[in-house]
């Protein structure tokens, strides 16, 4: 009995552990130049804002881009210029 009062007690202090830190954020990331081979060897790179940056990466190396499955819709740029404070008169 004392070995499962001892479990018990781990496995709440680890879960409380863990909800302490900041929950996993979705990729920024829309898409991805997939460079794989027949056969399934090759790799994904998932860094692309755009389309046309996805489409530069691949040009001439090969491969194809596709939608980030991670992609969480966010922004990774800001369409707003930087807030300057305003000078004191």
């Amino acid at each position: 009995m004392i070995q499962f009062s001892r479990m018990t007690f781990a496995a709440f202090g680890i879960l409380a552990a863990s909800s302490a830190f900041d929950a996993a954020q979705a990729d920024p990331y829309r898409w991805c130049a997939d460079y794989t081979v027949l056969g399934g060897i090759g790799a994904r790179n998932c860094y692309f804002v755009t389309w046309d940056q996805c489409r530069a990466a691949v040009s001439g190396v090969g491969g194809m881009c596709v939608e980030n499955l991670f992609y969480d819709g966010n922004d990774t740029t800001s369409s707003q210029p930087a807030r300057r404070a305003k000078p004191r008169k």
